[in-house]
């Protein structure tokens, strides 16, 4: 688990940020995935791959990253407003709990 002060770098500069080779590798993919997919190649897997992160892994991370990028472009498109902090707050031991399954989701 990332601590605050981490949590805190990656937001300030995920590219500076103390998150360890394979953590750093799977944010280098998913931003050439969400900003330019037409350039992301198994060159960019086996990056990733060679630093230890599991193929399983790096599935969940982008499952997650196409979710968030669906989102918010519909969010975007629609005129959608982002909940204030305490609304978040509240919200946010249901999403621990249940993840990103459908089932959560649909239960929140």
């Amino acid at each position: 688990m990332l601590g605050e002060e981490v949590w805190e770098a990656v937001v300030a500069d995920w590219r500076t940020a103390p998150v360890g080779e394979g953590r750093m590798a799977v944010l280098v993919f998913l931003e050439k995935l969400t900003m330019r997919p037409d350039e992301l190649g198994r060159d960019d897997v086996d990056a990733v791959l060679a630093t230890g992160v599991s193929e399983q892994a790096l599935r969940d991370a982008v499952k997650v990253c196409a979710l968030f990028n669906m989102i918010v472009r519909m969010a975007d498109s629609l005129g959608w407003d982002v909940p204030p902090p305490a609304v978040l707050a509240a919200r946010a031991p249901k999403m621990l709990e249940g993840g990103y399954a459908l089932s959560a989701i649909a239960s929140r």
